[in-house]
């Protein structure tokens, strides 16, 4: 039995394309509790833009979002925990995705590039701000639930 539990309903409408032919939308949605809404659509360079919604988040970006949220989020409470006070944490995560064999792909890798800064008189040093990001990673539910590649390219700045 799970300690936690979450869920999302997806809900899509075939609509007025052609099904049987391949051409229709794969525009969708993701509903959350609270009452979110995300507008999601498979990716445009996957489907064609006729089929997709340029607007709307893709499956894969998600992925990619989802890892950099989860480091960022364990990441800013160790830094907490260990007396830094974060100002800002801004991360350009990007995502690739290979052949794994005949047909199939897979999200092989996730890059991680954290710029976080930091004010106060006590700001980690080099040391200290690499050994929170491995932390934070090994912590990460996301990191422990992929067997994707994530590598953190952090920087460090001031406020």
């Amino acid at each position: 039995m799970s300690a936690h539990r979450y869920t999302a309903t997806v809900a899509w409408v075939r609509g007025d394309g052609d099904f049987a032919g391949g051409a229709y939308s794969r525009a969708h949605e993701w509903r959350f509790d609270g009452g979110t809404v995300v507008p999601a659509s498979a990716a445009p360079s996957v489907v064609g833009a006729d089929n997709a919604r340029e607007d709307a988040v893709d499956p894969e970006e998600a992925f990619v979002a989802a890892l950099s949220s989860c480091h960022m989020l364990t990441f800013i409470d160790l830094a907490r925990r260990a007396g830094h006070l974060v100002a800002s944490y801004e991360d350009t995560a990007e995502g690739t995705m290979a052949r794994l064999e005949r047909g199939r792909w897979w999200v092989d890798r996730v890059t991680l590039r954290p710029r976080v800064a930091f004010s106060g008189e006590r700001a980690p040093g080099t040391d200290e701000f690499r050994a929170l990001h491995e932390k934070a990673h090994q912590l990460c539910f996301i990191a422990n639930s992929v067997r994707t590649e994530i590598a953190i390219e952090a920087e460090q700045t001031t406020a």
